[in-house]
């Protein structure tokens, strides 16, 4: 009977804590982001080291719900009203492109975001200082860097006459470059900027098979998430037609390309994480001044140079943050 009695009053102690216990477990908080394509890996990768270094771990205080739109804005879109409708806590945004589809799509929640593009040109921020809405992140000058793409390609081909690009002409960002190029291209005496536009991956694919030898001297890519993902192709093409290439980002040149000249996606992850970690903590997008990422590298692929018959000057080697040999 005893035993009975104190294992009735062991129970009723014990009653009241239990709430208390599982209101002390950690919320795990669900962050929709929103990818272009595999290249951008590298900022999810460097978003969770970030992340970890503030003491947030994956699975046991968030849960990153990842869309892959593979360059498609109307995809990326449906993802981010999908994300929204899910009631996500906050939508993680890794090019300008998705930023921009994201913001239009949705109204409640919190976007930070990785910009390549100059997020006050394009209406996404107020200013740097006072974003003012419920949009803030990282930026890093991509598209800003175009000119000084453009100069170094002209260094690594003197004799630089036709310049090929490739970009749908709707994505803002992709026009803002091509706007751009085109300024720094009319700098330059004799040099002539080719454009190829598409709508549709099928019709990008068609375009670069299409390129004959000969037809120009180079390619330069210009802000475009379809261009991106379709990155191994145009390496591959401008091999065989022995084309010199700059991208805008290492991994392709990882992958064959020549040359590259931009920030470290990882460190652009990494960055973005601390406006996460306060974001879920309750501070608001608009108290979060807009941070610029300004370590720019030039990497320079010499294999590929030597498969396309191409000499480096020495001037641009001994730039060279990397060179892959």
């Amino acid at each position: 009977m005893n035993k009975r009695l104190n294992a009735l009053l062991l129970s009723v102690i014990l009653l009241p804590a239990l709430p208390l216990a599982e209101a002390q477990q950690p919320k795990v908080y669900r962050v929709g982001v929103l990818l272009p394509g595999a290249h951008w890996h590298e900022i999810i990768d460097g978003l969770r080291a970030g992340l970890k270094e503030l003491g947030l771990e994956a699975g046991r205080h968030f849960v990153l719900e990842i869309r892959d739109t593979k360059g498609d804005l109307k995809a990326a879109e449906t993802a981010a009203r999908n994300l929204e409708q899910e009631k996500v806590d906050l939508l993680f945004t890794t090019r300008t492109s998705v930023t921009i589809a994201a913001k239009r799509v949705t109204s409640n929640t919190p976007i930070v975001f990785a910009a390549g593009a100059d997020p006050v040109v394009l209406g996404l921020v107020e200013s740097f200082a006072k974003p003012g809405g419920r949009l803030s992140g990282v930026y890093e000058p991509g598209t800003d860097l175009t000119g000084k793409r453009l100069e170094i390609l002209n260094e690594i081909v003197p004799k630089l006459r036709r310049l090929l690009a490739f970009y749908d002409p709707r994505n803002p960002v992709a026009s803002e470059s091509a706007k751009l190029a085109r300024e720094e291209v009319a700098r330059l005496r004799g040099v002539e900027f080719v454009e190829r536009h598409f709508t549709t991956v099928e019709e990008l694919q068609a375009a670069v098979r299409a390129v004959k030898a000969g037809e120009v001297d180079a390619f330069f890519q210009l802000s475009d998430s379809m261009v991106n993902n379709q990155a191994q192709l145009i390496i591959d093409t401008t091999r065989v037609k022995r084309l010199p290439t700059m991208f805008l980002d290492p991994a392709s040149v990882n992958k064959g390309g020549l040359a590259s000249y931009s920030v470290n996606f990882q460190e652009m992850g990494r960055l973005s994480a601390k406006y996460v970690q306060r974001i879920l903590g309750g501070v608001k997008p608009k108290d979060l001044p807009v941070e610029g990422v300004d370590k720019i590298a030039l990497i320079i692929n010499l294999t590929t140079a030597k498969q396309i018959g191409l000499t480096i000057p020495p001037n641009v080697l001994v730039r060279a943050d990397r060179v892959m040999k």
